[in-house]
């Protein structure tokens, strides 16, 4: 990266990181009583894909340690909302699903976190947010190959 690059790419992962910020905390403000971010992310997961997944495959996914993905399902598990069973194939591995439990938790987070995120697309403008999308994923994409 030459010089003139380098300012540019600091304003842009300083307004990425201040987002982030305000972003996760507008959400952990508006998500239901007892239910943090990283429970939301992982049942919105579970339930977009509808399959099954390994916790290893869920640390990767979401780039946080098994021990910190095992803490969250710990907690998703006691709530009722995931269900953790083992791989009949091999039983060192595990396999978690999201439970209808789990599924109404998730559709009342995003009930309660649905109409902050649609006003932030409405007042910066739908077509720039839509304009916007493919350059952070993009980037998002990059990133992850340069975390391999």
């Amino acid at each position: 990266m030459n010089t003139t690059e380098e300012p540019l790419a600091i304003a842009l992962y300083s307004e990425l990181f201040m987002v982030d910020q305000l972003a996760r905390a507008m959400l952990a403000k508006a998500l239901p009583k007892g239910m943090e971010l990283s429970h939301f992310s992982v049942l919105n997961h579970l339930a977009r894909s509808n399959e099954e997944r390994s916790p290893a495959q869920l640390a990767r996914l979401f780039h946080v340690t098994r021990g910190a993905m095992t803490n969250t399902l710990g907690k998703l598990e006691a709530a009722g909302h995931v269900h953790i069973r083992p791989d009949w194939d091999d039983a060192r591995r595990k396999f978690v699903a999201i439970s209808p439990s789990g599924r109404s938790a998730r559709d009342a987070a995003l009930q309660s976190v649905a109409p902050l995120l649609g006003r932030t697309v409405q007042e910066v403008g739908a077509d720039r947010v839509r304009s916007a999308l493919p350059i952070i994923r993009e980037m998002r994409m990059e990133l992850e190959l340069n975390q391999e």
